[in-house]
């Protein structure tokens, strides 16, 4: 079954930095387009960043855009997510995403996330 273990968060100041790491299993990760979801507080999932399959082309979120890196290794079945000059609101639960089609509807399927807390 699809499977993500993410790792990476933690507690940093305003303006610091992060790298994310998410580890697939369970499906051919280098056919997929990935994507990276946050949950602040509060609210709901919304995804913040994408990846294309073999990582040529990136989509990201307004107010990530910028600060924000989306990267991955099909040799290692792994996405990252580099977060540079972070701000409080992006304090959240961090995850992957993988949108496939199973007996012919889409489906996604969602990691249990790592937690990033920006706070000085």
């Amino acid at each position: 079954q699809v499977q993500f273990v993410e790792s990476g968060g933690g507690q940093v100041q305003p303006g610091g930095s992060l790298r994310l790491s998410c580890v697939a299993s369970g499906f051919t990760f280098s056919g997929e387009t990935l994507s990276w979801y946050r949950q602040r507080p509060g609210k709901g999932r919304e995804l913040i960043a994408s990846i294309n399959s073999s990582g040529s082309s990136t989509n990201y979120e307004d107010s990530v855009r910028g600060r924000f890196t989306i990267s991955r290794d099909n040799t290692k079945d792994t996405l990252y997510l580099q977060m540079d000059n972070l701000k409080p609101d992006d304090t959240a639960v961090y995850g992957c995403n993988v949108r496939m089609l199973v007996l012919g509807i889409g489906r996604d399927f969602w990691g249990q996330g790592t937690r990033v807390t920006v706070s000085s």
